[in-house]
């Protein structure tokens, strides 16, 4: 079942790679208290994440911060040390969390998993979205119809909707 607004994110570990290698990053922490926004994508590095996606995050950083969000984040089915280096490569590392669900756990638990396994991607992947999560909970959340379109989900949708 895929998660709705006013639901509650399940409880799940993310995994992030900082300075001093991989740590936990535990959803009910994360998310607790605060107003992120979360977008999640099929894969670091992959032409639309990394051309269309991503960047508009990046370049709406600071507008969307200004709008009350504490935080925002890109999960994406990759491992920690692709998400440390996709973090590098696009000049976001400091600036949004990039966070690893190296084995789809949240994605599976919120209902937004794409198989993805005919494809390049070869497996199972996050579908694209976005959502903002006030204390926990989902205030707004926006799933792009396919996977290489970036607009319901994009940064300028979003902001519009803090």
């Amino acid at each position: 079942m895929t998660i709705s607004v006013g639901d509650a994110l399940p409880a799940s570990t993310f995994k992030e790679k900082g300075p001093d290698g991989i740590a936990d990053v535990a959803s009910s922490d994360f998310f607790a208290g605060r107003k992120v926004v979360v977008f999640a994508l099929p894969g670091a590095f992959t032409p639309t994440c990394h051309l269309n996606h991503l960047p508009g995050y990046l370049e709406n950083r600071d507008a969307i911060l200004a709008k009350g969000v504490d935080e925002i984040a890109v999960i994406a089915v990759n491992d920690a040390f692709v998400m440390g280096a996709w973090a590098k490569a696009t000049g976001g590392e400091g600036k949004i969390r990039y966070l690893s669900d190296q084995a789809a756990v949240f994605t599976k638990a919120v209902g937004l998993e794409l198989d993805a396994s005919a494809g390049a991607l070869g497996g199972i992947r996050s579908q694209r979205y976005s959502m903002i999560v006030e204390d926990g909970k989902v205030t707004a959340l926006n799933i792009e119809d396919t996977p290489g379109s970036a607009v319901t989900s994009g940064a300028a949708a979003l902001l519009e909707q803090l």
